[in-house]
């Protein structure tokens, strides 16, 4: 008999687990996901709202993919697993039975117990029904305030100042996303999105409560420090969580997330875990335990879908790497550039004196290993960033080449040659730029 594969989510997890089982093997494939039938690109949902995109431009691949490819797609809801019998039973009544299970279920916005945050007019932005739900009230919308300081709520603000509707964004901290940046860094990107028209930012305030009126509509909110202002939408982007409520009281271990171990394994003979909802047990080198980032839940459903088809692969992300856009402003980041500074570790940090450009790197006091860099406004290469990570390339190695990093040299005035200078004076060094672009061999070796 065909042994069936049946993946519970169909993110970015989910589906490369999907298409990499079908490019290695015959099994039966099945997806089952209650957002939507297809798949979807969730960062572009700010895209569609602004108007760059249709939201039919968000799906990667023609609805006629899956039939050709025999992935058969269902729209539904799991209400619950029998590990046992391995069946599940969906919210239309039907059952299905599986032989390998893959939980790719992803993850949920977080929500405080404010008064008012069930009121019409509160939401988050996650989920196609977030952005049809935005997309309905903002024809109406006059001005809003945004709670939290990170990536989703500078999203948020984006899309609503491109309708023209005032923006005020609550942030707890001192400074914007201070629990991931470095002061220099916070502080530059906080007077980037200053210059926004139409947006305010309020930091150290904290809401205390969403006021409302008697059709339980939003009309303002109030914060622990006295602040009161008038609103007629409240956006809540104070993170998220591994969505696994569904799959608790069960002997499925899960702490934050659902607990992996190297091979994405749960407890469970034949289940698996990846993507967002996913917790390791010991995490990899350099790593967090949960993550929930794009590339990582493809990284685990390629890694999986060999384990899948046979070949039993432990799931080595190697170093750390992200990337945002803070509006126009482009950081990427490469290792680990922590808030506060390790005591084995120096900083190094150039910044132009007119422009929003900033690098920050990081290396060990001692030995002067890289040990990472954040980048704003200028873009590096991640295939030579990695390489210098993971062959433990001293600062200065990564300094004198650092012209095979740059992303754009063909196109903008490139810093190099002030990098180094800069770094020189500090550290008396006599450190040499090289021109040689030692990058392509990386690329021709892969």
């Amino acid at each position: 008999m065909q042994e069936h594969v049946v993946i519970i989510g169909n993110g970015i997890s989910g589906i490369t687990a999907a298409r990499h089982i079908r490019k290695n093997s015959n099994r039966a494939i099945t997806v089952i996901s209650k957002e939507s039938k297809y798949f979807f690109s969730r960062t572009a949902l700010m895209y569609v709202y602004m108007g760059h995109m249709r939201f039919r431009d968000t799906q990667p691949y023609e609805n006629h993919f899956w039939e050709k490819n025999r992935i058969d797609l269902v729209h539904d809801e799991v209400l619950s697993i029998d590990y046992d019998k391995k069946c599940l039973r969906l919210k239309s009544g039907r059952d299905i039975s599986y032989n390998k299970l893959v939980l790719a279920t992803g993850s949920s916005p977080n929500k405080f117990p404010w008064p008012g945050v069930d009121a019409i007019g509160v939401q988050g932005l996650y989920s196609k029904q977030d952005l049809e739900e935005l997309e309905a009230k903002s024809s109406s919308m006059k001005k809003a305030v945004i709670v939290g300081g990170g990536l989703i709520g500078i999203e948020l603000a984006e899309m609503l100042l491109s309708r023209n509707i005032e923006v005020h964004f609550l942030v707890r901290e001192e400074k914007f996303w201070s629990g991931v940046l470095p002061d220099e860094d916070a502080q530059l990107v906080m007077k980037h999105i200053s210059k926004h028209h139409g947006l305010t930012m309020h930091y150290g305030t904290e809401l205390e409560e969403i006021r409302t009126n008697s059709s339980n509509e939003v009309v303002g909110i109030r914060t622990k420090d006295g602040l009161e202002s008038d609103c007629d939408f409240v956006g809540l982007t104070v993170g998220v969580h591994p969505q696994v409520s569904f799959l608790k009281d069960s002997q499925l271990e899960i702490d934050k997330g659902i607990l992996i171990n190297e091979y994405l394994e749960t407890n469970i003979s034949d289940v698996y875990a990846i993507g967002d909802c996913a917790q390791h047990r010991q995490a990899p080198e350099g790593r967090r335990p949960i993550e929930q980032v794009w590339y990582t839940g493809r990284m685990m459903g390629e890694t999986l879908a060999k384990t899948i088809c046979g070949v039993k692969t432990k799931y080595l992300p190697g170093p750390w790497f992200n990337s945002a856009k803070f509006f126009d402003l482009e950081y990427q980041t490469y290792g680990q550039i922590l808030p506060q500074i390790k005591e084995n570790e120096e900083r190094f940090v150039w910044q132009h004196p007119n422009e929003d450009l900033l690098l920050h790197f990081a290396f060990d006091k001692n030995s002067k290993t890289f040990l990472g860099v954040n980048t704003y406004g200028i873009r590096l290469r991640h295939e030579v960033c990695d390489h210098w990570l993971r062959k433990n390339s001293s600062i200065h190695e990564v300094l004198e080449n650092f012209s095979s990093a740059n992303f754009d040299p063909e196109f903008y005035k490139t810093f190099e040659a002030e990098i180094v200078q800069e770094f020189n004076q500090k550290y008396n060094a006599t450190l040499q730029l090289s021109k040689a672009k030692w990058w392509l061999k990386i690329l021709q070796a892969q």
